[in-house]
């Protein structure tokens, strides 16, 4: 009985606070739709893994970026790879697109037809403070063959590039400039 009377005098406080005559010459609404809002960006990173000859059943990474000159960096998606047998996004804790700009993420196959050489394994969507420099770490924490052996790979991020991007900078002639 005494929570429910309790409960009863916050809400009428609530209810009377939120009805109290505001201050002459001062209006909040003004103020809350002038107040700047954090400006931000998104961008994607490819995450490639190179296996060179060897085929990647397997892969896991750790993924951390973090803003120059501070600010938030803030995972905000994960998707899969170019080739078939990573299409699928990539296993992650959710809570990972919650937490920051941390996180690992891996994927197995047992598919017959597997990767080799550089593969793009998976894409990460970021949100950025706006125009800040990004520091992109990137560690790879385990690569695997089909039998299970480990491999000996590297791992790197880049900008996402749309495909149009790709395909043009493709088709340019040799020795001119191949920017969009």
């Amino acid at each position: 009985m005494r929570r429910i009377t309790l409960a009863i005098v916050a809400l009428a406080a609530l209810c009377l606070g939120a009805t109290a005559p505001q201050p002459e010459g001062i209006d909040l609404g003004d103020i809350l739709q002038h107040a700047p809002a954090p400006a931000l960006g998104f961008i994607a990173l490819d995450v490639f893994v190179d296996a060179g000859n060897n085929e990647l059943a397997a892969w896991q990474i750790e993924y951390e970026g973090a803003a120059a000159g501070g600010g938030a960096v803030t995972l905000v998606g994960v998707e899969g790879g170019s080739h078939p047998a990573y299409a699928v996004a990539p296993h992650y804790d959710p809570a990972a697109l919650a937490g920051g700009g941390r996180i690992i993420i891996a994927a197995y196959t047992t598919a017959a037809d597997l990767p080799s050489g550089e593969t793009r394994v998976a894409r990460l969507h970021l949100a950025v403070p706006a125009g800040a420099e990004i520091d992109h770490g990137i560690t790879l924490i385990a690569a695997g063959a089909r039998a299970g052996d480990r491999l000996a790979a590297g791992v790197r991020v880049a900008p996402f590039e749309d495909e149009a991007t790709e395909n043009r900078r493709e088709d340019a002639p040799q020795g001119q400039d191949q920017t969009p």
